[in-house]
């Protein structure tokens, strides 16, 4: 069926979107602003997108008046902020920090969440998260109501006994346990269901097809 965005709502299109485009890791993003308050808020628009530098992004929408919500201002006021990533057992932490609450609310201190020091750069990071990335910006592309937070990596954070081989930088990708955004307002999915489909060169690729005639 096709659904013609030109012609569509914003929330239609929206919708179709994020029901479709699944599943998506989640930024659980740490901010400050010059002051020094802490801020916390997920966000499901989010990946990787090269690796040197090592640069990671997110898609921060606005309050319903149009301002900008806290993580993306104090962004824009400072320059730094940490990427956490989401363990299962942290999910309802995460979910805490998703509420709307007035600018200026410490969301970790709301939800009982544990705050730990970076190391490159003045937002902490959040200790009950297994992966913790260090950012400072990038870019900051506007996309309609939306500001694309791109930040190069300067430090990662990762739970000691997920990491198999300091030297190699060896992680134990299924120990992290980590989950990511579904559909709807509260659909997530675990990362433990996984299946392997090894890379193939030209050369096998060829192999193949010669075998299948």
């Amino acid at each position: 069926m096709l659904f013609d965005f030109e012609t569509l709502a914003p929330q239609d299109r929206y919708k179709l979107v994020v029901s479709s485009v699944v599943p998506r890791p989640i930024a659980w993003v740490v901010s400050q602003d010059a002051a020094g308050t802490v801020n916390a808020a997920p966000y499901s628009f989010f990946n990787a997108f090269s690796d040197d530098p090592v640069v990671i992004g997110f898609g921060a929408g606005p309050r319903p008046e149009g301002a900008l919500k806290d993580t993306a201002a104090n962004i824009r006021a400072t320059g730094e902020f940490v990427v956490n990533l989401v363990p299962e057992s942290a999910v309802h932490g995460m979910n805490a920090t998703a509420i709307d609450f007035p600018p200026g609310t410490d969301e970790l201190a709301e939800a009982g969440l544990t705050k730990a020091a970076s190391a490159r750069v003045k937002p902490p990071r959040i200790a009950e998260s297994p992966v913790a990335l260090e950012c400072v910006t990038f870019q900051l592309v506007p996309a309609g109501r939306h500001t694309i937070v791109l930040g190069r990596v300067v430090a990662v954070h990762i739970q000691d006994d997920c990491v198999l081989d300091p030297v190699k930088c060896y992680v134990d990708t299924p120990k992290l346990g980590l989950i990511g955004r579904m559909h709807g307002r509260g659909w997530y999915t675990r990362t433990a269901d996984r299946f392997e489909v090894p890379r193939l060169t030209v050369a096998e690729w060829e192999a193949r097809k010669k075998a299948a005639e």
